[in-house]
């Protein structure tokens, strides 16, 4: 009984639901496109020492993992043409070239809001690049009337949980 007092009935859990997905303004792909987004994952590296019949662990190397993300497709801001354009600092299909890793990494924004709109947490995915499957849509279906969704997958250097 002891345990079932202390429980957060008062408190408010954060929601799946509740959250915001800030791109820098020169990408073109608008906040209110955002469908969903992978929260940040770290993996850490374990190394093994083994000595007579017992082992003993510890920390490599960590990385931060990607992350998957799918935004719907507008006519005008085409979202298509702000991720063709970001795709295009990484590498050019009509020339060939690659771009530099400083003009196509940004750094994007994640907020996660409470139940009136106002940020209560925020990571900052710093110098992400395009990485994978970057995908333009579905198959198109005349049978069909739903929304073009765009997904594509970034890969952060690092993510900083703010607050």
């Amino acid at each position: 009984m002891d345990l079932l007092l202390q429980s957060p009935l008062k408190s408010e859990p954060k929601k799946q639901n509740r959250w915001l997905l800030r791109f820098p303004t020169d990408i073109g792909i608008q906040t209110w496109a955002c469908k969903s987004v992978d929260a940040p994952k770290m993996e850490i590296t374990t190394n093994e020492m083994k000595f007579i019949n017992t082992s003993t662990f510890v920390n490599g190397s960590y990385k931060w993992s990607s992350m998957n993300i799918k935004v719907r497709d507008f006519i005008a801001p085409s979202t298509s043409q702000g991720l063709i354009e970001w795709l295009r600092l990484h590498a050019e299909s009509v020339t060939g070239r690659m771009g530099y890793n400083v003009g196509s990494s940004k750094s994007i924004t994640l907020e996660m809001l409470d139940p009136t709109g106002v940020r209560i947490s925020e990571w900052l995915l710093v110098n992400c690049i395009l990485s994978g499957t970057i995908d333009f849509g579905s198959t198109f279906d005349y049978a069909s009337d739903e929304v073009v969704e765009l997904g594509f997958t970034i890969q952060p250097q690092y993510c900083v949980l703010l607050y």
